[in-house]
């Protein structure tokens, strides 16, 4: 594509009968997507840790009459291999296959220069935005390999690049979630159907963009329903050839 992602216009059929699992689907970016690839066809599994949140998901998407999504409640910051494990053998029995993963969940930690990160913090960030991610989609790899065509989406940030001041944890556990996600599409590539990409959203009116940026005017970025036609091109084949690279939503690909 030589415009913006986020101006790709997808077919409403884009996703049809496609199994798709989004992580942190209980609000924000995450619920917005699942909702949009339930509209474009998908049956979408709801990964979050509130039940709650992804009730009320659900439910919107049922209301709206699109495929039956299916609710699976799991605390990135506890889960262990084992849980992982447990969610791809019930995922196998229920569905059979994976066409797509969206690791999504993210946890901003704090904003503050490394010497005085908290320990028990700096751990808590990278097992959510990089062991969680890595435990996932480890666990997952064989439902995605029963797929014709699988798409795997890890969740970058504009923020990470060039290692700025005070990111500190959230950084490091991003950049390294691009290097596993290069090192993956690198090992896939060849005799698999699997493509793995990330994809930066850009600054959009989130509740995390607010806590890390709060003198900001929210209202001088996009919208979260702005920039999810990236996630779709990249779900979907119009976006087959594409691998091993990090995006953005909101820039020129």
């Amino acid at each position: 594509m030589t415009t913006s992602l986020i101006d790709y216009q997808p077919a409403a059929d884009l996703l049809q009968d496609r199994i798709i699992l989004v992580t942190g689907a209980g609000d924000g970016i995450g619920a917005a997507l699942a909702t949009s690839l339930a509209a474009h066809g998908a049956s979408v599994i709801l990964l979050g840790r509130t039940v709650k949140k992804l009730e009320k998901v659900y439910d919107a998407i049922v209301a709206a009459g699109y495929p039956q999504p299916a609710i699976v409640p799991l605390d990135l910051e506890g889960a262990t291999a084992d849980h992982y494990q447990e969610l791809a053998d019930s995922l196998q029995q229920e569905f059979g296959r994976l066409d797509g993963l969206v690791h999504n969940a993210a946890y901003l930690g704090a904003l503050m220069p490394v010497e005085h990160y908290d320990l028990q913090l700096w751990a808590r960030v990278l097992q959510i935005n990089l062991t969680a991610p890595f435990l996932l989609t480890r666990a997952v790899l064989p439902l995605l390999k029963q797929s014709k065509a699988a798409s795997v989406i890890f969740t970058s940030a504009s923020e990470i690049q060039g290692g700025r001041a005070y990111w500190g944890a959230y950084s490091v556990s991003k950049a390294g979630a691009d290097n596993l996600m290069q090192i993956l599409a690198s090992e896939l590539e060849t005799n698999t159907p699997i493509r793995i990409n990330s994809l930066i959203p850009g600054p959009v009116q989130s509740q995390t963009r607010r806590t890390a940026f709060p003198g900001e005017d929210p209202n001088q970025h996009a919208t979260i329903e702005r920039i999810l036609p990236a996630y779709l091109y990249l779900l979907g084949p119009d976006s087959e050839n594409v691998n091993g690279q990090i995006l953005q939503a909101q820039g020129t690909s």
